[in-house]
C-alpha cells in the first residue's frame, strides 16, 4: 500500500510538473508487478499490444539464437538487451519479464543468446558477439533507421556491452550502453569474490553464486584432467538447484540433494572442492581460487577499464546491496569514463544484483525513475 500510494504521489507530480518522467514511472511500475487500481493504471501508461518471433543472428562463431520483441507502435530505438551468466539465457523469466515490459513502452527488443555465458563461462568470444549483433541489428532498417542501436547488458554482460561499445566498428552504430549491475574490471571482481574486499578495504561477505562459477571455469587447474568433469557436472547441478530456489521450492530441494550424492561419489581433490560449493563456504573456496583469479580474467575485452572508451552515453544502475558484483565496481567505471565520454550513474537499494525488489524510500524511487525516463529518451 506505501508504494501504491507513493507512486500515485509520483505520477502526480509527473503530470504536473515533469511529464517526460511518465515513461521512465509507468516502466518502474510495471518492474515492481503493479497491476491493480492507481499503481495498474501507471504501470499500463502509453503500452500497447506487442509480437515476439524467434530468429536467428549472424555472427563470426556461427548463428546466434535470438528473440526480438516488436511493438505495434514503436517509440524510440532498438535495444540489445544482452543476457547475464545463466543457464537460462534468454528463457530466464526474469529476462523475459524486463524485454516485455521495455517493448509494451515502445521499445524494438532484441535479446540475442550468448551461448558461453549459457555455459557459466565468461570468454573474449561473448564481446565480440555483442559486436556482431550489434552491427547486424544497426544494418537493418527496420530496426535501426538511424544505423544506430542502445546496447543494454545484464551483471557480467553490462560490462561487456560496454567493451563492445567502445569498438571502432561501432563507433557510429551504438547511440547509447547501458549497464545493470556491471563491472569496470573483471579481475577486481573476481577478487572480491574470492577474498570479500572491495576496492578501498569495505568487507562484505560475497554471494557464493559468484565464486562458484569461478570455480567452473577453473576447474581444469585444480583437479586431475579425469575428475574435472564429474567436478563441472556437480557444479552445474548445484547451480541449477539455486535457480529453481527462486520458484520451485520441492524441486530445488531435490536438487541440492542430487549435489550432494554427486559430491559422495566424487574422488579426491574434487570431493573436498564440492563440499565447498555445497556447504557454501565462501572462504575456502575463495582461498583456494584467488591464485588462479588474474589469469582467468587477463584478457582485455573483458573488462571495460582496459578497454577503449565509448564515445556515446554510458548508462549505469548498480544495487547498492549487490554481493555479486559490488556497487563499486559502477563508481569506479563511471570514474575511468567521465573524462571520455557522457555517463549517468545511479547507485539505489531499490534492486540487489539486476532485479527490482526492494521497496525503498520516496526519494529512492524518484531517483530510479528520473534514470530510467532519460534512458528511455535516449
Amino acid at each position: 500500500m506505501m508504494l501504491l500510494a507513493l507512486l500515485g504521489g509520483l505520477l502526480l507530480v509527473a503530470l504536473l510538473v515533469v511529464p517526460h518522467y511518465l515513461r521512465g514511472l509507468a516502466l518502474v511500475a510495471r518492474a515492481a508487478d503493479m497491476k491493480e487500481g492507481l499503481a495498474g493504471r501507471i504501470s499500463r501508461w502509453g503500452t500497447g499490444p506487442f509480437t515476439e518471433e524467434e530468429l536467428q543472428v549472424p555472427s563470426r562463431y556461427g548463428p546466434l539464437r535470438a528473440r526480438v520483441f516488436r511493438p505495434e507502435h514503436p517509440r524510440g530505438r532498438t535495444v540489445l538487451l544482452l543476457p547475464g551468466v545463466h543457464a537460462d539465457g534468454i528463457d530466464e523469466p526474469r529476462m523475459q519479464e524486463l524485454a516485455r515490459d521495455l517493448t509494451a513502452g515502445g521499445l524494438i527488443v532484441l535479446t540475442p543468446e550468448l551461448p558461453d555465458l549459457l555455459l557459466y563461462r565468461i570468454t573474449p568470444r561473448e564481446t565480440d558477439m555483442i559486436e556482431d549483433v550489434a552491427l547486424w541489428a544497426s544494418s537493418r532498417p527496420e530496426l535501426a533507421p538511424d544505423g544506430r542501436v542502445g546496447l543494454m547488458g545484464i551483471s557480467f554482460a553490462g560490462g561487456l556491452s560496454v567493451v563492445a561499445a567502445g569498438r571502432p566498428s561501432l563507433a557510429d552504430k551504438v547511440a547509447f550502453t547501458f549497464s545493470l549491475g556491471g563491472h569496470g574490471d573483471l579481475s577486481r571482481v573476481l577478487t572480491f569474490l574470492c577474498n570479500g574486499v572491495e576496492p578501498g578495504g569495505q568487507q562484505r561477505r560475497p554471494h557464493d553464486y559468484g565464486v562458484v562459477i569461478i570455480l567452473l571455469n577453473v576447474a581444469g587447474q585444480l583437479v586431475p584432467p579425469e575428475q574435472v568433469e564429474t567436478l563441472r557436472a556437480g557444479i552445474l547441478t548445484f547451480l541449477r538447484a539455486s535457480h529453481l530456489a527462486i520458484h520451485d521450492g520441492r524441486r530445488a530441494s531435490e536438487t541440492f540433494a542430487e549435489a550432494r550424492r554427486m559430491q559422495s561419489e566424487m574422488p579426491e581433490p574434487a570431493a573436498t572442492f564440492m563440499k565447498y560449493v555445497n556447504e557454501r563456504d565462501v572462504s575456502a573456496l575463495g582461498a583456494r581460487l584467488l591464485p588462479y583469479t588474474r589469469a582467468f580474467a587477463d584478457d582485455p575485452s573483458l573488462s571495460p577499464e582496459r578497454s577503449p572508451a565509448p564515445r556515446t552515453p554510458v548508462y549505469l544502475l548498480h544495487g547498492t546491496d549487490d554481493t555479486v558484483i559490488p556497487a563499486i565496481e559502477s563508481v569506479l567505471l563511471a570514474r575511468w569514463l567521465e573524462p571520455q565520454t557522457r555517463v549517468r550513474l545511479l547507485l539505489t537499494p531499490l534492486i540487489t544484483h539486476a532485479e527490482f525488489d526492494r521497496k525503498k524510500r520516496p526519494e529512492d524511487v524518484w531517483r530510479l525513475v528520473a534514470f530510467w525516463s532519460a534512458l528511455l529518451d535516449a
